[in-house]
């Protein structure tokens, strides 16, 4: 093991599993443990877990919490006034570039509950809380806290074993709670695979007594961060630091839908709504590649000139080709515009493509 790098609570839990792991934002994960290509079949037609006790979880408090959060986040809090509710949102710095994107849980009365990526645990922390007034109280959670992602068509039937028959599962984008054989954990409705499912949050120390509980169903299989890689990716969810950073803006990141056109008050909206009125020069399009694996960091090509590079780039195992994500010229990002990458010194066809690449999965059957 390297020297240096963190260890969520279930470490020696993928070790004895036989994972493979990986230095990941300065933590050792497991990158796949069977393969990726079936633990990726297993989440799209049975149930998958993931530790992902990397990520950040801060909650804040006080009766201004709200009106302090509103101005670092993007998306519009008004919309989780419920108890349990949850948005999806980016945090942006005065030039409108992207610090991060966040969940929001409205966890309790005057109470949120932020999650960020593992990348920038530190960085949000000191952003946001350089920014909130001395009225609100904030508390980095991220040591004491692990979080398991449970995900697939059968992710909330095993939850509902466990829980028992009076439990009843969150709305989709909402927070509950459960009880899983004396554990008592908060559950959410989220998840980064495109699959139905939930997001088990609990006590550090509980977390090898829930993942032991999980694996005791059969059907139930250990996923690793590349599975977890294709699975978004084929949705065209987009990952911090390869669809986006600091250097890029909501809308040239298709992300316009979470900074709406009715807020105003809150950092960076004045850059956003300069790009918003004169158009980005580039664009984040999905898109479909025929032959050969795209990755990250290929260049993008138009009549046989470079015009951008490969944001996210993969296999897709659920369509037998690869897909991928790349910012080029705003022009070029018209759906059904025929574009090349080149991978290993041979130039192949894409298409830009309007992700979902995969549209039918759990998720899309509870929204139809």
């Amino acid at each position: 093991m390297s020297d240096g790098l963190r260890m969520t609570p279930l470490y020696e839990e993928h070790v004895a599993l036989g994972a493979r792991m990986v230095d990941f934002a300065g933590w050792q994960m497991p990158v796949q443990y069977a393969g990726i290509i079936d633990e990726h079949h297993a989440v799209r037609s049975g149930v998958g877990i993931f530790d992902v006790s990397h990520m950040g979880e801060f909650r804040f408090f006080g009766v201004h919490a709200k009106e302090a959060l509103q101005r670092i986040v993007t998306n519009d809090l008004d919309k989780i006034d419920a108890v349990g509710d949850a948005l999806y949102t980016v945090m942006c710095d005065e030039d409108g570039g992207i610090i991060d994107d966040l969940i929001v849980y409205h966890s309790g009365d005057i109470e949120y509950l932020i999650v960020a990526n593992a990348s920038n645990r530190e960085t949000d922390w000191d952003w946001i809380t350089s920014h909130l007034p001395g009225n609100v109280e904030a508390v980095d959670e991220s040591d004491r806290t692990a979080l398991i992602a449970v995900q697939g068509p059968k992710a909330l039937g095993i939850i509902a074993e466990l829980a028992g028959d009076q439990w009843e599962p969150p709305r989709r984008f909402a927070l509950g709670s459960a009880t899983l054989d004396g554990v008592n954990v908060l559950v959410a409705r989220t998840g980064y695979t495109g699959e139905d499912g939930v997001e088990l949050f609990c006590h550090e120390s509980q977390a090898v007594a829930v993942w032991r509980l999980l694996l005791s169903f059969a059907e139930v299989v250990p996923c690793g961060l590349g599975a977890r890689d294709t699975l978004r990716l084929e949705m065209g969810y987009p990952l911090y630091g390869s669809d986006m950073d600091r250097g890029v803006d909501p809308i040239s990141a298709g992300l316009g839908w979470v900074v709406p056109k009715t807020k105003s008050d809150f950092i960076g909206a004045e850059a956003i709504a300069r790009v918003r009125e004169a158009g980005p020069s580039e664009k984040l399009v999905g898109l479909t590649v025929s032959e050969g694996v795209p990755r990250h960091g290929y260049s993008v090509l138009h009549e046989g000139q470079a015009v951008g590079k490969v944001a996210s780039g993969t296999f897709a195992p659920t369509l037998g080709h690869g897909v991928a994500t790349a910012y080029v010229p705003a022009a070029l990002s018209v759906v059904g515009t025929r574009l090349e990458i080149e991978i290993r010194r041979k130039v192949v066809p894409a298409v830009v493509s309007r992700p979902p690449f995969v549209g039918e999965t759990s998720l899309s059957a509870t929204r139809s």
